[in-house]
């Protein structure tokens, strides 16, 4: 918390607060939106009686039941929703990230949506669909013995694909894709699309890997990402 506020300053960056602390993790997505560019970052804890927002940049919600957030979110005006996965995707065969996307799907009203857990900075990337920690893969790390979600497999198609239901189908879009640019992205999308694919594991290798989906991505109403 200390580095965060030490960030916020050196950007100029304005924080909207309503708890009196915020997790680790949320600390350290609103230092990373910060540094992307964003002016001001709200942490509505307690969301459903807040006032709106109008002049804020990115909203961080911590709250139990997704849909909720996502409503209110909505209400504030929010154009695009993020649904933060850990970097690891630690999951079990049943969920949660594949039902929460496909609920968050449907409550946007979105056709499509793409999923890439990749944080190159912290040593997770994503390629041919398979994510690594550092050099090995996902299944090959120490998360492989994770006493609550063991990932024993590194395809992160065919984990997602398997915590879907039977009317959603998983697809992938390869790193020659992102590396030929946002257009290339858009274009696969929209292959995928017209080949019955709702979701989409996105390769990811480097920081500008992710700027490139997120441009490529921009009209998408839900991006679910680490």
């Amino acid at each position: 918390v200390r580095a965060f506020r030490r960030s916020h300053r050196e950007w100029g960056a304005r924080f909207v607060w309503s708890a009196p602390a915020a997790s680790a993790t949320l600390t350290l997505l609103a230092v990373l939106t910060i540094a992307a560019g964003a002016r001001e970052v709200l942490f509505p804890f307690v969301y459903r009686d807040a006032p709106r927002h109008t002049e804020v940049d990115a909203l961080l919600v911590v709250a139990a039941l997704q849909l909720a957030a996502a409503r209110w979110l909505k209400s504030q005006g929010a154009q695009q929703l993020y649904f933060k996965v850990c970097s690891t995707f630690d999951s079990t065969a049943e969920g949660n990230i594949g039902p929460v996307a496909e609920a968050l799907l449907a409550e946007t009203g979105s056709h499509f949506g793409i999923v890439t857990p990749a944080f190159p900075e912290a040593g997770r990337t994503v390629f041919k669909g398979h994510l690594f920690v550092g050099d090995v893969l996902l299944s090959d790390s120490p998360m492989r013995q994770h006493p609550l979600t063991p990932m024993t497999d590194a395809n992160l198609v065919r984990v997602l694909q398997a915590q879907c239901g039977a009317g959603t189908r998983v697809g992938l879009i390869r790193y020659d894709t992102v590396a030929r640019g946002a257009e290339a992205v858009r274009q696969r999308i929209e292959a995928l699309r017209l080949e019955g694919v709702r979701m989409a594991v996105a390769d990811a290798l480097h920081d500008d890997d992710l700027r490139t989906l997120a441009a490529g991505c921009s009209d998408l109403p839900l991006l679910t990402a680490g």
